[in-house]
């Protein structure tokens, strides 16, 4: 069995640790082939107050992780050690949250590789699930998202509203689901309506200390994502802007 089980190190109940973090359970993407380790993993992750999501494919996965934004990413690289080096550098450039890897015991060499291609943590299998849990635990701490809409300043305009009251973004009416981090970049943007910010500026208001050497290129792809929810025709903004002398801008009209 790749996983087994053990006393969870956790101290406190799950609610308590949960009201420390959100109202909203975390949200943990999982990648992994075999159905019954995924099926343990899955039990165990709702059991202890998260929630998980499976994308099917691992080509699926990259295609839809911007739209998903997890919390956190649980990678078994049951593949060709190539294989899980790209997959691993493919995350990573879509996505800031913590990435941990399960890998097999005779992989000596890999882990370092892994960890250089952007992962933040590897178990060796069998993998005791409360050592797992309890280290995700810490990940999530450390790497503490900006909350949902509540951080947007109310500001609206003919087309595009945000509703601080009722924390929505409403476009044309219509209530638009942002992840956090778009609500973080929008409300990023809305503080400084009119006025253009940096992609440093950005980068250091959303991801903090926490930030990479990668995130300017995550930062890019929630743009790209944002304006696809925000814009009636992406390719030609109107919210928001590319500033001629570099970063962003947001007008609201």
């Amino acid at each position: 069995m790749p996983l087994e089980t053990g006393p969870s190190t956790h101290t406190g109940t799950d609610s308590e640790w949960l009201a420390g973090r959100s109202l909203v359970q975390p949200l943990v993407l999982v990648l992994e082939d075999e159905p019954g380790v995924r099926r343990l993993l899955v039990s165990a992750l709702a059991s202890h107050g998260f929630r998980s999501l499976h994308l099917g494919t691992r080509t699926a996965a990259l295609a839809h992780i911007l739209h998903h934004d997890p919390d956190l990413v649980l990678l078994d690289v049951g593949v060709a050690e190539s294989e899980s080096l790209n997959l691993t550098m493919s995350l990573r450039e879509r996505t800031s949250a913590p990435i941990l890897v399960l890998l097999d015991r005779s992989r000596d060499r890999e882990p370092v590789e892994l960890l250089d291609a952007g992962a933040n943590d590897y178990f060796v299998k069998p993998v005791n699930t409360g050592a797992l849990l309890a280290r995700m635990r810490v990940w999530l701490r450390q790497t503490a998202r900006v909350p949902r809409v509540r951080a947007l300043p109310g500001l609206g305009g003919e087309r595009l509203r945000i509703d601080r009251e009722r924390h929505l973004v409403l476009v044309e009416g219509r209530e638009v689901h942002l992840t956090r981090t778009e609500c973080a970049l929008l409300g990023a943007l809305a503080r400084n309506r009119g006025r253009a910010v940096t992609e440093e500026q950005m980068v250091e208001a959303v991801w903090g200390p926490n930030a990479t050497p990668q995130s300017k290129h995550h930062l890019r792809a929630h743009i790209r994502q944002l304006r696809h929810k925000i814009e009636k025709d992406p390719v030609r903004p109107r919210h928001l802007l590319t500033d001629a002398g570099g970063g962003y801008r947001l007008t609201l009209g």
